[in-house]
């Protein structure tokens, strides 16, 4: 009698649960709360859906990329000598003015180093001031004033080493050796090239150009992709800086295949995007129609989180889905079915209803010795 009042009572539990699948454990979202206002949080909480009128508004506002004018604007000027360069000085017809080393010797032998002052030695004429003149201006000194000794030279001067003024980097690159600024202009979009990128590590949108002590914000994706840096010429002295994207994550989590934490590398990661490398919905435990992006905010007293649901019974959701741009530190969670929640229910119920049987009978057993 005791058993089949146990078991009549694991039934009644049963039927009861059957015909309210949200009692079920596991994790779902419900949104009739949010929509009636009843809940707790309901006040605190925006529930939108995701269409293509919501797509629209968000392209409609989305920024391009936008670049300060003065970045713009800047051309470099000719190269100016500076202290660590090193001259080779030809003097056509005197190789022992242009090669006193020999001339079998490399250029480097045979180069002038500017002194940390600027001045430099040459045979004749002495010390002159090379620094901050440009090359022109630093041939034409050595002509004149060579010109009391030799008659009519032929001077030419080239830089064969560039060491007085560098472009620094920082961050996720793959070599942050600083940069030699040369009598070839360098621009942004070759920097990065020579520098290399750590795509796996880097923050794409946060790159920092440092320009006497002012600092500009660059979207480093939005910029190639809209050709701009190649427009963008660096000045001797410029620093960048390539944030990590160790604290800019995305976090899929709920009825996918590989739940995860997910680097924002770029600011245009599509909800799509974001589920393709979590491997997709699980096609056995999802809900098609439970697909939710839950927006927080920095301060919840005067901001009001958002939740972006999408129906994604059906494909053509996943065209919205591909338009929809996650942000970082948004959580995307998928629910499960109900059946789903249901069978986690019964693997939790049944264990628990053995243990009642199993007492049960042994309070018998004791009852009938």
């Amino acid at each position: 009698m005791k058993v089949l009042t146990g078991a009549l009572a694991i039934a009644t539990a049963t039927a009861a649960l059957l015909s309210g699948c949200s009692l079920a454990p596991g994790q779902h979202m419900s949104t009739s709360g949010l929509l009636r206002g009843d809940s707790p949080e309901s006040g605190h909480v925006e529930l939108v859906p995701i269409t293509p009128k919501l797509l629209a508004m968000d392209q409609a506002t989305r920024q391009h990329a936008t670049v300060p004018q003065e970045l713009l604007d800047y051309r470099p000027e000719p190269y100016a000598i500076g202290p660590g360069d090193t001259l080779y000085i030809t003097v056509w017809d005197h190789p022992e003015l242009t090669s006193p080393a020999g001339t079998q010797q490399q250029p480097q032998a045979n180069g002038r180093l500017v002194r940390p002052d600027g001045t430099l030695f040459y045979p004749y004429i002495g010390t002159i001031q090379a620094g901050g003149s440009t090359i022109e201006q630093l041939r034409d000194t050595i002509t004149e004033r060579l010109a009391r000794f030799v008659e009519s030279p032929q001077v030419d001067v080239s830089v064969i080493g560039y060491d007085s003024q560098k472009i620094s980097l920082q961050g996720a690159f793959v070599d942050t050796t600083p940069q030699p600024v040369t009598a070839v202009p360098l621009t942004l979009s070759q920097a990065i090239g020579n520098a290399g990128i750590d795509t796996g590590e880097a923050d794409l949108s946060g790159l920092v150009l440092t320009r006497d002590g002012s600092q500009y914000a660059l979207d480093l994706d939005a910029l190639n992709r809209e050709r701009v840096a190649a427009d963008i010429h660096l000045r001797p002295g410029d620093h960048l800086h390539l944030p990590f994207n160790d604290r800019k994550e995305v976090y899929v989590v709920g009825e996918v295949t590989r739940p995860q934490t997910i680097g924002f590398k770029t600011t245009d990661m599509s909800l799509t995007q974001a589920l393709g490398r979590a491997g997709g919905l699980n096609p056995l435990t999802s809900k098609g129609k439970a697909v939710y992006v839950i927006r927080g905010v920095e301060d919840i007293r005067t901001q009001t989180p958002t939740v972006y649901s999408l129906d994604a019974r059906s494909p053509a959701s996943y065209v919205l889905a591909d338009g929809f741009r996650v942000r970082a530190g948004d959580v995307v969670f998928v629910g499960p079915a109900g059946v789903t929640r249901w069978n986690r229910f019964l693997s939790q119920l049944l264990p628990l209803s053995s243990i009642v049987n199993n007492a049960t009978n042994v309070r018998d057993n004791l009852g009938s010795d």
